[in-house]
């Protein structure tokens, strides 16, 4: 092999452009073709939004339209186009060589993957989405909503550790979340919303940032989960490579260390030549994991954000009753009683508590598939993934115990945190995904022009957002 010109060299072994400091090289590969029924490779943007339909749906952006109105739905396509740009560069890397993008990042310096697992573990050790749940469900049927909570978790946990493959019953569960979602937007359509719709337009004709009735960090937050946010457009890698996606479809699956023999991993992903059958298989899987995640992620995603927000406002937008925390969908629930029948408050609270709890499921899923996925890659290389992924889950859910037991129940105060800590990680990766999908990729696969723009775009945007959060913050604390 000629070493005397690089771009020969990386032609004859691309996997010269990864760094070796930290990881060996990857291996050379040749990349599968992708599915003739691509039907059955749909889900991870179908994961994706089933799991990101909590926060920013449910919650944050259905409490900013209670509170100033519709004024801020626009920032929900805003942020879910930033966020499709940053998840189809996540899955680039993992498309091209099987690795997940934080082991990307790791090659450039060793203690990367463990900053983002930190921050990720920071941002969802408050358990908003389990109380949340939890909430909704005491409204329906009573009860101690801390209780309740300490049982989703504890459920969640059982779920993870159990289950044969871990994806596909996250999968199972999203899927069946979106749908029950869909159905409580069909029926409130035609029957919820009424006079509503005519002001609708204003999500268009009177657009708004209302950071001095909100705060900078709610609408950070909400921006930063719009559909998913933080660490979990991290894991897209985890969950396309386990759905068997490009080079992913060589790397072992998370399974339950209890019920199926683990298979085991190495620490380092595969790449292939750019021949041309490479590049032919190369635009089949990009054109259809771009379709997936915009067909299911970003639809689906913009769609729930819409229709809530619509329902917070026809509801509850200038109702005195409405106060500054998640009792809006108590209040909500309630009006609905009385504009289209019991039935219907009830099948919103039950609807919203499926959701959330779906997503409390998706979001320790996550957050342990992301450490484990560190740890083993950088750590622990002979250690099992499965394993690291089944005591992470149970580690999680011990500390979200005892967050409820000190009494940090309130879930909008813990929405916010995360999502602020989401947008910050989201700020940092957005350069390390231009600089990984530059720098170790064939020219022929590699970021360029319109994508490289968005990342830019997503770096600033989170990065003016975060600084504006923190300078806020301490003014607060000045002030108080």
């Amino acid at each position: 092999m000629a070493t005397t010109d690089r771009n020969d060299a990386v032609t004859t072994d691309p996997s010269q452009l990864f760094p070796t400091r930290y990881l060996p090289r990857p291996e050379v590969r040749d990349l599968p073709a992708p599915p003739a029924k691509q039907w059955r490779y749909v889900g991870p943007g179908i994961v994706a939004a089933g799991v990101g339909l909590a926060s920013g749906e449910f919650i944050l952006f259905p409490y900013i339209a209670s509170q100033v109105g519709l004024v801020f739905v626009w920032a929900a396509l805003l942020g879910l186009i930033t966020q499709y740009f940053l998840n189809m560069e996540i899955e680039r890397y993992t498309l091209a060589t099987g690795e997940t993008a934080i082991t990307g990042f790791s090659r450039l310096w060793k203690h990367w993957g463990l900053v983002f697992a930190i921050l990720a573990y920071f941002a969802n050790v408050w358990p908003a989405w389990a109380t949340s749940s939890a909430t909704l469900i005491s409204y329906a049927f009573g009860g101690s909503a801390a209780v309740i909570a300490v049982v989703i978790l504890v459920v969640v946990g059982l779920i993870l550790t159990l289950a044969p493959v871990v994806y596909n019953a996250l999968e199972r569960a999203q899927m069946i979340k979106v749908a029950a979602v869909l159905v409580l937007i069909l029926v409130g359509a035609f029957v919820a919303i009424g006079p509503a719709w005519a002001d609708a337009p204003q999500i268009v004709t009177r657009p708004g940032f209302p950071a001095a009735e909100l705060g900078f960090a709610v609408l950070m937050g909400a921006l930063a989960f719009a559909g998913a946010g933080g660490g979990q457009n991290l894991v897209q890698s985890n969950w396309i490579r386990d759905k068997g996606f490009g080079m992913g479809h060589y790397v072992p699956k998370i399974v339950s260390p209890l019920t199926k023999e683990v298979e085991a991993r190495g620490r380092v992903g595969y790449v292939f030549l750019p021949t041309e059958q490479n590049m032919t298989h190369w635009r089949g899987w990009w054109r259809f994991a771009n379709r997936e995640q915009l067909y299911t992620f970003v639809l689906i995603s913009f769609v729930s954000i819409v229709f809530m927000s619509l329902l917070a406002y026809a509801t509850v937008f200038g109702n005195d009753a409405v106060q500054n925390n998640i009792s809006f969908l108590q209040v909500e629930g309630r009006v609905l009683m009385e504009r289209v029948g019991t039935w219907f408050g009830y099948f919103f609270w039950i609807v919203g508590a499926v959701a959330l709890f779906s997503a409390a499921l998706g979001i320790v899923d996550y957050t342990s598939r992301l450490a484990a996925d560190v740890l083993k890659t950088m750590y622990f290389p002979d250690a099992s993934e499965s394993k690291i992924y089944a005591g992470l889950v149970w580690g999680l859910v011990v500390v979200g115990i005892i967050v409820i037991s000190l009494g940090f129940s309130q879930p909008i105060t813990l929405a916010v945190i995360s999502a602020c800590t989401g947008g910050t990680m989201m700020f940092i990766y957005s350069a390390l995904l231009i600089v990984v999908n530059r720098k170790m990729l064939p020219k022929e696969i590699r970021i360029s022009g319109p994508r490289i723009a968005a990342l830019v775009w997503s770096f600033l945007l989170f990065g003016v957002l975060a600084v504006l959060t923190v300078y806020q913050q301490i003014g607060n604390l000045i002030g108080g």
